[in-house]
């Protein structure tokens, strides 16, 4: 198995993509720490990877809070001994339009989509340099390669973490620390669904957004779990500062 004696921390892996891949992670023989703001889907997370015989851990907290991403990174070390990649996967979707989107919203965009993933990889570098070495794969989205309507914040912090991918691979080329980079597409997450479930009719929003995907679906967080798997795996350690985009085919 690829991750065999690895130690992967995931944050917001209560759900979605983050859930996927701490399961996937764990399948190929990793320990996995779990992070998610709420106790209950973090907690579940944590059972589906113990009902499979796995080593794993939940710390809950906010990643765009200092405090909170220093213990995240601390606990897992404490528990686990080292640290060996890092997925920097939480993030929050909010619409709005640079006309109209308010103020807080958009620093609350990017303090969890850039400010969360600079904090917990500030610290978790430390530690991956006290292991040798390490990976850190940040999660985009196809929102920072294409223009996306009523999504200026969210398309805006995505598209930081592009430029952050290629600032830390070149600035941590020497320590053994690779970065890299994925970008989803609309994925089918419990997310999603809650962002459909608020339209006036979550069906007919359902269709509309169906229909502007060029495979005629939505993607599997399953798929994009392969996606960051390959992103942070020895097999690829040729790839560094680079973005994997699996999104269906919308930049076709």
């Amino acid at each position: 198995m690829r991750f065999v004696d690895k130690v992967v921390l995931i944050t917001g892996s209560g759900a979605g993509i983050g859930r996927a891949a701490a399961l996937a992670f764990a399948r190929e023989g990793a320990s996995v720490v779990v992070n998610s703001q709420s106790a209950a889907s973090g907690s579940e997370t944590l059972a589906l990877l113990r009902s499979e015989g796995r080593a794993a851990l939940f710390v809950q907290g906010d990643v765009s809070c200092n405090d909170d991403a220093r213990r995240l990174v601390e606990e897992a070390v404490r528990r686990f001994g080292r640290l060996h990649v890092l997925v920097n996967n939480a993030g929050i979707v909010l619409p709005g339009r640079v006309d109209n989107i308010s103020e807080d919203d958009w620093e609350r965009t990017f303090a969890v989509n850039v400010k969360g993933s600079y904090l917990v990889s500030r610290h978790a570098i430390q530690a991956m340099r006290q292991s040798g070495g390490g990976v850190i794969v940040h999660v985009s989205s196809v929102a920072a390669e294409k223009g996306i309507p009523d999504r200026a914040a969210y398309s805006a912090s995505k598209g930081a973490l592009l430029a952050l991918t290629r600032a830390m691979a070149r600035d941590y080329l020497g320590e053994n620390i690779r970065v890299n980079c994925v970008c989803p597409g609309t994925t089918y997450t419990p997310s999603l669904e809650q962002r459909l479930q608020a339209f006036d009719d979550p069906e007919k929003a359902r269709a509309e957004f169906t229909a502007r995907q060029p495979m005629g679906r939505f993607g599997r967080d399953d798929e994009i779990a392969a996606a960051i798997l390959f992103a942070a795996c020895d097999e690829a350690a040729f790839m560094n500062g680079e973005t994997i985009s699996i999104n269906g085919g919308m930049t076709i």
